[in-house]
């Protein structure tokens, strides 16, 4: 058990400005064609999450990668390698996207990972590469980590894969789709859930020079090569939706510096949320501002956050302080990511007071203003303490256990929301 933070709310006054990292999500896929370019790339802004830090970790393993002041230097290769033994921690992205790439080269990689990654799903994933002509070998319980992976008979060709279980399945195969021997056809079976992820996989991809067509059930991607690149990594709207949700909880404006030239991120459907909820949203330059006055009125919204899933911890927390009954659908397969987030989040608000219903496939939240000072757990789960430690702003004391889990994809959480949060670290 790591430390847990003591949070409390600051004192705000005027306009607040939080700096949020860049997009992990952008990073790793950003890492991983540049991983697969033939030649050097020069990538800004990657966060220093631990998400990124094992796709990093794994590259400086085999050197491939270099960092020139703030900027990382990957130098590519389409069979590139990677060490022995990937130890993905609590990285689910990360050790999606390096097992597709161990399954290009000719030697054996074995990726694992902490024991709650180790109980995530991991099936869909093995079973395409294996259709694929790769060699996966599972060292423990079938379709999950630790897995042994090579490039056995790996060929391009076409393959179905489920929709509705993860994107990152989806995504993992079609960053090395252009190095297999006539690409690769994806036949979506099912829904496809968070597709803004798939939308983003295709955008880098594309800024890596590699065409991608993206339909409602089928993915192509044709084989070719990608091009080195000077890409910079944008502000990550994940992350932004913690300190963007602050005045809905209570009356305040915040500025986020750089945010909007992340606008085309699926997430960025926060924005939208917010305007709903009845706060102002607006672009000034590079920056977005949201804001809610004393005189402002909240309004409960019915809302399907499908392909904007990562955002429901955050949204959860401050619908349960809006009159009115709302409900969050679409989001029944976030049950297996860090943590259950459903149940675990519902558990973990119902302890800071809120009324909150887990359904089939999301959450009723019924708000009040009635919260209580609590101890809160965070279930291996950066995005969970995040949001947590939001109900401060209600004005109750909230003890975030096992905050460290912020490193995650924001380590600097607690000291970069200081002007919405005060926060005492406190070892267990």
């Amino acid at each position: 058990m790591g430390a847990s933070r003591r949070v409390s709310s600051a004192a705000l006054s005027g306009s607040v400005v939080v700096n949020v990292p860049g997009s992990k999500s952008v990073a790793n896929r950003a890492l991983v064609c540049a991983l697969l370019a033939q030649g050097e790339s020069r990538l800004t802004g990657v966060p220093d999450g631990d998400d990124t830090t094992v796709i990093v970790d794994a590259l400086s393993a085999t050197q491939r990668i270099s960092r020139d002041g703030d900027v990382l230097v990957v130098r590519g290769d389409a069979r590139p390698s990677l060490p022995g033994i990937v130890d993905a921690k609590l990285a689910g992205t990360s050790s999606r996207f390096l097992t597709a790439v161990a399954a290009l080269l000719g030697t054996t990689t074995v990726i694992d990972g902490d024991e709650p990654l180790r109980g995530r799903p991991m099936g869909d994933l093995h079973q395409a590469l294996i259709e694929l002509g790769a060699h996966v070998e599972w060292l423990g319980e079938r379709d999950h980590l630790p897995v042994a992976v090579s490039r056995g008979q790996l060929r391009g060709g076409s393959v179905s894969i489920k929709g509705d279980v993860s994107s990152q399945f989806i995504s993992a195969l079609m960053l090395i789709a252009p190095i297999l021997q006539g690409g690769l056809t994806l036949n979506i079976v099912d829904e496809l859930v968070s597709r803004s992820y798939v939308e983003m996989t295709a955008e880098v991809m594309r800024s890596f020079g590699v065409v991608v067509d993206v339909s409602e059930q089928e993915v192509r991607v044709p084989e070719g090569s990608y091009v080195p690149q000077d890409y910079r990594v944008e502000p990550d709207f994940s992350s932004a939706a913690f300190p963007l949700m602050a005045p809905v909880l209570t009356p305040c404006s915040v500025r986020i510096p750089g945010l909007a030239k992340g606008i085309l991120q699926g997430d960025a459907a926060v924005l939208e949320i917010l305007r709903s909820l009845g706060c102002s949203v607006s672009v000034m330059g590079e920056d977005i501002v949201v804001e809610r006055s004393v005189d402002s009125e909240l309004r409960a919204i019915n809302v399907s956050m499908t392909d904007c899933s990562d955002l429901v911890p955050a949204v959860a927390v401050a619908l349960s302080a809006v009159e009115g009954e709302s409900c969050i659908t679409g989001v029944g397969f976030i049950r297996n990511k860090e943590s259950d987030r459903l149940g675990d989040l519902a558990t973990e608000m119902a302890k800071c007071g809120a009324s909150v219903v887990v359904d089939a496939d999301g959450l009723s939240i019924r708000g009040t203003s009635m919260f209580r000072s609590s101890v809160v757990k965070t279930h291996h789960d950066h995005r969970l303490a995040m949001a947590l430690s939001l109900y401060a702003l209600c004005g109750v004391e909230v003890v975030v256990d096992d905050a460290d889990v912020v490193t995650k994809s924001w380590p600097s959480y607690f000291d970069d929301m200081t002007p919405i949060l005060s926060s005492v670290n406190e070892q267990k």
